[in-house]
């Protein structure tokens, strides 16, 4: 839910233009978001970035670019060849399993002892992704990764400027605070992983509403989860402050199921609880259009091309039966990636996005003309019965196929 009552905001009190969200999903979400990302590239939006808010996958993808930045002294989020500055990279990233050495590692003590499992992804990351700590990131845009706060049940964010939440209250002091651990509790999937314990100290916390006797107790044994468990879209940190809000959603669709048994119906009562504030997220971002109170655009990895594709027409994305029965349903975790579930799911992002983007900011002020027209950026994986044969087993969490031919 919401940290704040007000559900109106001021449009005039407003501090900062366009805020990005990248959604959670694993890297299912981070190739989606880097096509949709890289379309806002070519259409100059990126380079105008204010904030990029993030969580889980999006997590991921926001500080490898962070990294990117950083490493090659960039002031902006510009590049001069994106698939050899950016896709190449995180595609060679992506194609590596991230899950399995930390789930087997820690199996049988995980349940008793989470933190170990979790403190291994974050060396992992580390390693694999980034070195860079969260004094280090980029003054602009600025990059917020979120995380959830189990134990005050609120959404927790690191960022260059503050580490903490509005019931713990925020640390301006970020130094010695690895960017690697930011992703890690940003992406600790339940149950997979157990929650990160991070290290913090009450006197260093400030402002915090919570002023309960047992403060020091409850800060003492805080615990982080995956962002999506509070808000899989990201939007706490941006939807109060930004006059335009594009939001990129990967999350898991909500499927309709009949019951099966005792055990399948405990998990559907979270998962319709889940899909309620879900729900109710799309519905205030959405009115914030109708209310004047923001600019912006949405698209999910429930876009589609809903007309009849005729022949010889520009590609323009996938359509919806393909959408519906292979994409949305492609695994949201940290295993290995093939070169046609990344080919494809970056296709769709940079679909998706063009498709948001078109219907609600074309002659607004953050789009300029002309738009660039649309380029497949893996024109070679377009074909739909090629993507359905590739990706068939795309949704299973364990397959024999790519085990046989998992990088490490």
């Amino acid at each position: 839910m919401l940290e704040n009552n007000d559900l109106t905001p001021n449009k005039g009190s407003r501090k900062f233009k366009i805020g990005l969200c990248l959604s959670g999903g694993g890297f299912r979400a981070a190739l989606f978001h880097l096509g949709a990302l890289r379309r806002l590239h070519e259409l100059g939006i990126l380079k105008n970035l204010d904030t990029i808010s993030s969580v889980s996958g999006g997590s991921i993808l926001a500080a490898f670019l962070a990294d990117r930045m950083v490493k090659t002294k960039r002031n902006s989020l510009e590049f001069s060849d994106w698939d050899k500055e950016v896709s190449i990279p995180f595609r060679n990233f992506v194609s590596k399993d991230l899950r399995t050495v930390p789930f087997l590692a820690h199996l049988l003590w995980n349940w008793l002892v989470p933190k170990f499992r979790v403190r291994c992804l974050e060396n992992r990351y580390k390693k694999r992704l980034t070195g860079l700590l969260l004094e280090q990131l980029p003054d602009h845009p600025s990059f917020i990764l979120c995380a959830t706060d189990i134990t005050f049940g609120v959404n927790w964010e690191f960022s260059k400027k503050q580490v903490g939440d509005y019931h713990v209250g925020y640390s301006q002091d970020a130094s010695g605070w690895p960017l690697a651990r930011a992703v890690a509790a940003s992406s600790s999937f339940p149950p997979i992983f157990g929650p990160m314990r991070p290290p913090v100290k009450t006197k260093d916390f400030e402002g915090g509403d919570y002023r309960g006797k047992d403060r020091e107790k409850l800060l003492s044994r805080l615990e982080l989860s995956d962002g999506g468990v509070y808000d899989n879209m990201g939007l706490e940190p941006v939807w109060r402050d930004h006059q335009c809000i594009l939001v990129s959603n990967c999350g898991a669709p909500f499927d309709f199921k009949v019951s099966k048994n005792y055990f399948w119906r405990l998990l559907r009562y979270t998962s319709v609880i889940t899909n309620q504030t879900v729900a109710l997220r799309k519905r205030f971002f959405h009115a914030g259009f109708t209310e004047k109170w923001h600019d912006g655009a949405y698209w999910s990895i429930n876009t589609s091309v809903d007309e009849e594709k005729k022949p010889g027409a520009q590609f323009e994305g996938y359509s919806k039966e393909l959408v519906d029965k292979v994409l949305s349903n492609v695994r949201t975790d940290l295993d290995a990636f093939s070169e046609a579930e990344m080919s494809v799911l970056e296709n769709h992002g940079y679909f998706a996005a063009d498709a948001g983007i078109k219907k609600r900011l074309v002659g607004s002020e953050w789009l300029g003309n002309p738009i660039p027209k649309l380029k497949p950026p893996h024109e070679d994986w377009t074909d739909e019965e090629k993507v359905k044969k590739a990706m068939k087993s795309s949704h299973q969490r364990i397959s024999l196929n790519r085990l046989l031919r998992r990088k490490r």
